[in-house]
């Protein structure tokens, strides 16, 4: 079964197609993401391959968290991928993807994204054979969060994302045992979605249309805006 990978959740679009043997093919583009670059991507696979869309057999999608409007970008590009070619599609969290490419570590594996106005989404994970589990919820917060959360950790840890890149600096400041993945992972691959999607589409597991929804964490700006200006007309 030939599964479609797509995440968005960064300002990095990734895109790819394999089965629970091997990739086929993937792409991925810095810039603004829209549907029609989503698309125009999957197209491009497909040509490389030879495929034709029948040949699909499932959509996975990164849920995030990620940048609002391009994390929304992928969701709805998946969903509606799915829809007119009527397959199963599954959602995953973004970060879940980004830890599973280090998953070989021996370390505890903290996925860190930047989310912009000075926070990171963040989760720590430890490797188990064939992949990776989750420790705690998926966070946001500012990098001071992260490092004390990491802190108090007596392991070892490799922090991997743009996140991470992005606030070097700070982390290491924090006097903690840890170590920086390559930027060659800094962002969510669409890869890493088609290999945690495929056994479950072999299993006949997908998600209802309807709860693939993004994973936000926190208010939108122009929520955060709206709420300002009810405030201000209340005081």
């Amino acid at each position: 079964m030939i599964v479609l990978g797509i995440d968005t959740s960064t300002n990095h679009t990734s895109v790819a197609l394999g089965d629970d043997r091997e990739i086929l093919a993937a792409t991925q583009f810095a810039g603004p993401r829209k549907q029609d670059h989503v698309v125009s991507a999957v197209d491009r696979l497909l040509g490389w391959t030879g495929l034709e869309p029948s040949n699909l057999g499932g959509v996975a999608v990164g849920l995030g968290p990620g940048l609002y409007t391009g994390l929304r970008v992928g969701v709805e590009a998946g969903k509606s991928l799915a829809q007119v070619l009527n397959l199963p599609i599954v959602g995953l969290p973004s970060l879940d993807a980004l830890a599973f490419g280090v998953r070989n570590t021996r370390r505890v594996i903290a996925a860190v994204l930047d989310a912009r106005r000075g926070e990171v989404f963040f989760a720590t994970y430890r490797s188990v054979p064939g992949g990776v589990i989750r420790e705690g919820a998926y966070q946001v917060g500012p990098p001071d969060a992260l490092a004390a959360e990491l802190q108090a950790l007596p392991e070892d840890v490799l922090l991997v994302g743009n996140g991470a890149i992005l606030y070097r600096h700070e982390l290491e400041r924090q006097g903690m045992r840890v170590e920086f993945a390559s930027p060659g992972f800094a962002h969510p691959g669409a890869s890493a979605l088609v290999e945690l999607a495929a056994p479950r589409f072999v299993r006949e597991e997908s998600d209802r249309l309807m709860d693939v929804v993004p994973i936000y964490l926190r208010k939108t700006d122009a929520e955060i805006t709206w709420d300002q200006r009810a405030r201000g007309a209340s005081a």
